[in-house]
C-alpha cells in the first residue's frame, strides 16, 4: 500500500483541464470550480497514455499520478474502448527487469485493486481482475458514457512495497461534465449514508460514515473484503488516488458491524476531495458518494497503528 500517507493505496483525484478533455497534472484546485470536458466535445481527442510513453512517478508523489513507478509499469492493451458496452480490458505491470509480473501479494483479499472513474468522477468502479500465468490481468469492463477515464491498479508485488500505477481510457463521443456540490448525505438503494466529521491537510482525521435504512440504523453490515467498508478520495486537482481502511476489523471483539464505520484519514493537501464509500449489506455491495473540502479545524489524533491501514494489516 501508499506509505506516503495514511491513506494508502487504492487512491485518485482530479485534474481539470479546460479545452476538451482532462490532463493528468500536479496542480492542485478546488474541485467543484474546476474546468472540465464540456458537453458536445469529442471525447475521443483527449490526452490519454497508450503505454508507449511512460508516465513516471517523481518522488513523495502520492499514488496514481503515474503510469511508472520504482520501475514497475502499468501497460493497458488498448487505451481506447466503445462507450456503453461490456468489453475484455486487459494490461500487464511489467518489473525492473522489463518482463510481465507474475506473482503478487494478497491485500485485502485480492492480489490487485483496480479503480475506474471519468475524470469528473462519474461512473466510480471497483473492480478486481483475473491473473493469466503469463502476467496479463483481463477484467470486463463496461465504461457507460463517453468521456476520459482514469484506471488505477492497486497491488503489491510479491515481497515488495504497495504501490499504485494509473493510466488515462477514453471513449468517443459527446458528454456532459458533472460538477459535484458538496454533499455529506447519499442515497443509494434505499441506504441513507451520512458523513461526519472533517479532513484537514497533513493531520490524521477522524471521518465516520453511518448507515440507514428507511430510518433504521443498519447493525448488521457484512464483511466486504475484509472490512466493513472502504473508503476511497479523489482528490480535486491533480488525479492522485488515495484510500483508507476502517479502524477496527469483524471478529476483532471490539467493532461493531454497524451502523458507525470509523476511519482515520490523513489527506495531503487542502482542497475539495470526492469520497466513494463501499459496504455490503444483504449480500450486495452499494457505493455510497461524497464531496467534502477540507478544512482547518482542529480534530482528534487517531491511535497509532504502525501500518497506515487505519488498523487493517
Amino acid at each position: 500500500m501508499n506509505t506516503a500517507m495514511k491513506f494508502s493505496a487504492y487512491g485518485v483525484a482530479l485534474a481539470l483541464v479546460a479545452g476538451g478533455g482532462w490532463a493528468a497534472g500536479t496542480a492542485v484546485g478546488p474541485f467543484a470550480g474546476a474546468a472540465g470536458a464540456r458537453g458536445g466535445e469529442d471525447a475521443g481527442h483527449g490526452d490519454t497514455h497508450s503505454g508507449t510513453v511512460a508516465e513516471t512517478a517523481q518522488p513523495d508523489q502520492p499514488g496514481g499520478l503515474a503510469s511508472s513507478r520504482g520501475g514497475y509499469t502499468l501497460t493497458p492493451t488498448d487505451t481506447t474502448l466503445t462507450a456503453g458496452t461490456a468489453q475484455p480490458f486487459t494490461f500487464q505491470i511489467t518489473g525492473p527487469d522489463g518482463r510481465p509480473v507474475t506473482r503478487f501479494d494478497v491485500e485485502h483479499e485480492k492480489r490487485l485493486h483496480l479503480i475506474v472513474v471519468r475524470r469528473d468522477t462519474a461512473g466510480y468502479q471497483h473492480l478486481h481482475p483475473e491473473l493469466a500465468a503469463d502476467g496479463t490481468w483481463t477484467v470486463p469492463l463496461n465504461l457507460p458514457q463517453a468521456g476520459s477515464y482514469r484506471a488505477f491498479a492497486d497491488f503489491t508485488p510479491a515481497g515488495g512495497e504497495g504501490m499504485t500505477l494509473g493510466v488515462d481510457l477514453a471513449t468517443a463521443g459527446s458528454y456532459q461534465h458533472v460538477e459535484y456540490p458538496p454533499a455529506r448525505d447519499a442515497s443509494v438503494d434505499g441506504y441513507q449514508v451520512r458523513l461526519d466529521g472533517e479532513l484537514i491537510p497533513g493531520r490524521s482525521s477522524k471521518v465516520t460514515l453511518s448507515v440507514t435504512k428507511d430510518g433504521r440504523p443498519v447493525t448488521d453490515l457484512q464483511p466486504y473484503l475484509g472490512a466493513y467498508g472502504h473508503l476511497v478520495a479523489l482528490r480535486g486537482g491533480d488525479l492522485a488516488y488515495l484510500h483508507v481502511h476502517p479502524d477496527g476489523a469483524p471478529g476483532d471483539g471490539r467493532t461493531p458491524a454497524g451502523p458507525a464505520v470509523t476511519f482515520y484519514a490523513e489527506v495531503p493537501s487542502a482542497g475539495t476531495y470526492r469520497l466513494f464509500l463501499d459496504f455490503q449489506h444483504a449480500g450486495t455491495v452499494r457505493t455510497a458518494e461524497f464531496t467534502a473540502p477540507t478544512t482547518s479545524t482542529p480534530q482528534p489524533q487517531a491511535p497509532a497503528t504502525g501500518d497506515g491501514h487505519g488498523g487493517h494489516g
